[in-house]
């Protein structure tokens, strides 16, 4: 499952993993950042031999490293546009030692999307209507801004070939276009697999 090369001490429960980042990203953790366990069940649905998978609002890499530690046979990748958090992202993939993974600093609105077969999706949204859950205030937010990145994901997922895969984790089910069928979910619902018909 791992490589000789690999760090996995960092694996054994969130709060090793989280020892990765100062103090301040660590106490962001609960709300913000997957959970290992998260992480690995989400991966085992998205990842199949060279899948490219997106994480959209990838925040400090979490789910993208710990995904691409336990698939190696997958391609991660994140996009965030908080320069940050992305630089965080980056020194704890160095620091785990992961080769699959690639993080993008930028906004999710400029992305191409063909270049990716499978998508990772935790509500990266909501402190646009939720002030009391933004990370920081280094980027604009605003419901204006939900309702457009809203639209735009909708669009863009609905433009899929069948057999696409999306994972949503604390995500409300009209980000979902219809054409994509709830395969499973579970922790009470609020992780859910889907795929495109």
């Amino acid at each position: 499952m791992y490589s000789d090369t690999l760090n996995i001490s960092y694996f054994r429960k969130d709060a090793a993993f989280d020892t990765l980042y100062p103090q301040h990203i660590r106490e962001l953790s609960e709300m913000h950042w997957t959970t290992l366990d998260v992480s690995l069940e989400a991966s085992n649905f998205l990842a199949t031999p060279g899948a490219r998978i997106l994480d959209i609002g990838s925040g400090v890499g979490k789910f993208c490293i710990s995904a691409g530690v336990y698939h190696p046979e997958a391609t991660f990748y994140g996009v965030e546009q908080r320069e940050e958090l992305f630089h965080h992202a980056q020194i704890a993939k160095e620091q785990i030692g992961v080769s699959n993974v690639q993080f993008i600093y930028g906004n999710l609105m400029d992305l191409d999307y063909d270049l990716y077969d499978h998508f990772y999706f935790y509500n990266p949204f909501y402190e646009n209507i939720e002030p009391r859950s933004r990370i920081d205030h280094t980027v604009w937010t605003s419901s204006e801004l939900y309702r457009r990145y809203t639209l735009f994901i909708y669009g863009m997922l609905n433009k899929r070939p069948a057999g696409t895969k999306l994972v949503t984790f604390h995500a409300p089910d009209n980000q979902v276009p219809a054409s994509y069928q709830l395969m499973d979910n579970s922790y009470n619902s609020v992780l859910k697999m889907w795929v495109k018909e």
